[in-house]
């Protein structure tokens, strides 16, 4: 009779241990870090408005005014970090005329190219939240009227 040994969980961890980990030590990345690469990898995408529901937008458009203050990179984007993998929710606003089903493809690859790409996390998931479409003339800034007088 012959015997096996089955590898215990801790063999396999030691034996392929995954991009973030080695022998030397662990890379841990905040969700914060993450939340900032995919808010901006799916603002890569052509036709995304921007990110964010109803309220962000409103909070980013008053902070836009403030001297000094940048845009919120993590607007619309909810992220949950493990060791090895992550899970990403976003919240888009999409341009009128293009097609919502290839905007949401795009994403997901530009999303989990860079994401992956960045930090070696594995993304398993990309879920899109079509918040709201951008309508041509919509821009706060259309509506500004030229000076009549100089």
């Amino acid at each position: 009779m012959s015997s096996s040994t089955t590898p215990s969980s801790s063999d396999l961890a030691t034996s392929s241990p995954g991009p973030l980990q080695s022998d030397l030590g662990k890379t841990t990345i905040a969700d914060r870090v993450v939340q900032k690469i995919v808010g901006l990898a799916a603002r890569e995408v052509p036709g995304i408005y921007e990110l964010g529901g109803g309220a962000a937008r409103t909070l980013s458009a008053i902070r836009e005014r403030i001297p000094g203050s940048s845009q919120a990179s993590g607007q619309g984007v909810a992220v949950e970090v493990g060791e090895s993998q992550a899970a990403v929710d976003l919240d888009v606003v999409t341009e009128y005329g293009m097609s919502i089903a290839d905007v949401a493809k795009s994403v997901r690859r530009n999303v989990i190219s860079v994401v992956e790409g960045m930090t070696g996390l594995q993304v398993t998931e990309v879920n899109l939240s079509v918040v709201d479409i951008h309508l041509p003339g919509e821009d706060p800034d259309d509506s500004v009227q030229p000076a009549r007088v100089q």
